[in-house]
């Protein structure tokens, strides 16, 4: 992997990962750009002691362009774009309309391709992995910055799920904080070590998903992805190296070789599950690690406790239904799964790629 650093012309950085040595970066980028002005803020809920990001300039940012003027498509010609270049094989740069900046965090856009028209699923499997080195990249970068205390990167795919640019792309976000969803996990991690004598919850989850059997989805040498016993989402897969790591950092070289054909191979299942003639099934793919601040609040926690993973869901739950977060959901936060997650596991064995 080949890595070029530059700037562009409102300042941001923009870094191109190539899987090529021999590849020269030094387009341009030739757009009058102002400097980017962001306006985000981290404000405190006193009651639920979580954290809202405040940023009120987002609503400019640019929704559903035509393909012709995608901005995350390469620069041809009088077609100016966030990539100068004429090609790239995976480019990530600072976000133009950040929820998060300064001394707030950070946002980045991960470009997985220069071709508009695929998907993550169509990836070949040493372009996925050239993603995955980005990602891990990103997360060594960012965990360095004094505003960022924990590294998120993940893909929203599908105007379903809110997507404006239909260019194949995810982001990473760099919270300066650790995120109530990690801060559940860990106090569960905690009260579960303090109850067994020092054992694993993460670990112990995975084991006892393995030796039951009846939700796992695809398991190979260095990774296995299964439906969860209590699924939030009427279909959802976790993926985990079997190999506890914190983070990306962690991962060894085998699991990052089997990584691409384990993860195509979910994400061309997912395109199946409600049948060859519908349209690319929406998801959320969203990695967990493990915050790099200090873990003091969870006692007898550590770093190395965390296990690092992958969460796919989509919010389809039939063809043609979307699940929607409605008053039990996203007033008392308890989720309520129209799909028994046996149910959800069978039907993405039933469509392994033959």
């Amino acid at each position: 992997m080949k890595k070029t650093s530059t700037r562009l012309a409102d300042g941001r950085e923009l870094i191109y990962y190539d899987s090529r040595d021999d590849v020269v970066r030094d387009a341009v980028d030739r757009r009058p750009l102002d400097p980017t002005v962001t306006t985000s803020e981290i404000r405190r809920d006193p009651l639920l002691g979580d954290a809202v990001a405040i940023a009120s300039h987002r609503q400019g940012r640019t929704y559903h362009p035509p393909a012709d003027q995608c901005p995350l498509c390469p620069t041809e010609g009088d077609r100016l774009s966030e990539v100068p270049d004429s090609s790239y094989d995976v480019a990530v740069f600072e976000n133009r309309f950040p929820s998060l900046a300064g001394d707030s965090g950070r946002c980045e856009v991960v470009c997985f391709t220069s071709d508009h028209d695929k998907s993550f699923a169509d990836l070949s499997e040493d372009q996925a992995g050239l993603v995955l080195e980005a990602w891990t990249d990103r997360t060594a970068e960012l965990s360095h910055l004094d505003s960022v205390e924990q590294v998120f990167c993940f893909e929203n795919r599908g105007a379903e799920i809110g997507v404006t640019l239909g260019h194949p792309h995810g982001q990473i976000y760099g919270y300066p904080f650790t995120t109530p969803r990690t801060a559940l996990m860990l106090r569960s991690l905690a009260q579960y070590k303090e109850q067994t004598g020092g054992r694993n919850l993460f670990a112990d989850t995975v084991a006892r998903e393995l030796a039951d059997g009846e939700r796992i989805v695809l398991e190979g040498e260095h990774w296995v992805a299964f439906v969860p016993y209590a699924a939030h989402w009427p279909y959802e897969v976790h993926l985990y190296p079997k190999r506890q790591v914190p983070d990306l950092l962690g991962l060894d070289d085998a699991a990052r070789t089997e990584f691409p054909q384990v993860y195509l191979e979910l994400l061309k299942r997912f395109d199946r599950i409600f049948g060859e003639d519908e349209p690319p099934t929406p998801y959320i793919a969203a990695w967990h690690q493990a915050p790099f601040g200090t873990l003091g609040e969870f006692d007898g926690v550590h770093r190395d406790d965390f296990a690092l993973h992958l969460e796919l869901f989509t919010i389809r739950r039939t063809s043609g239904k979307l699940k929607f977060l409605a008053g039990s959901e996203s007033g008392m936060s308890v989720f309520i799964n129209d799909v028994p997650p046996e149910t959800a596991a069978e039907r993405l064995r039933e469509v392994a790629s033959k």
